[in-house]
């Protein structure tokens, strides 16, 4: 039972790295004056987390490269969780991504209690994942776990 749940898990979580990996080819990036003209829509000090946001969005994209990496390692490591076989090397790769998206909403969302509990979510599973796995990793740490 525990192994389909595993699976289950797997599935979820590849999901929808999948699914982000491919939004962030959808739209095309924005022009830098562009971001400036929305930016300035939210100058007013209510409207400054809205702000944050587009900023920091706006930011990865405008390195050029951000973006994109960030697109094609959800795509990778998504599908390596899919596959199942691979699961374990997809987890440990997504660790960081999803603590930095469930950061993200934390930080700059935490108003969305939604997406808060969705990323939360998401995070809990790949470290259940990853903890799954600790005799394959445990003696990397060299801690009796």
């Amino acid at each position: 039972m525990m192994r389909i749940v595993y699976i289950v898990l797997r599935l979820i979580l590849g999901g929808m790295m999948l699914y982000g990996g491919v939004q962030k080819f959808q739209k095309p990036i924005p022009t830098p004056v562009e971001v400036v003209e929305k930016a300035e829509q939210f100058k007013a000090p209510e409207k400054e987390e809205t702000l944050q946001k587009i900023l920091y969005i706006s930011g990865s994209k405008q390195t050029g490269y951000f973006w994109q990496v960030l697109g094609i390692c959800e795509l990778l490591f998504g599908l390596l969780l899919v596959l199942q076989k691979p699961g374990f090397i997809g987890a440990v790769f997504l660790l960081p991504i999803t603590l930095h998206i469930f950061l993200f909403h934390l930080f700059l969302e935490a108003d969305e209690v939604g997406e808060l509990i969705q990323t939360g979510a998401l995070f809990l599973i790949n470290i259940a994942l990853v903890l799954k796995e600790k005799e394959k990793w445990k003696q990397l740490l060299w801690l009796p776990i």
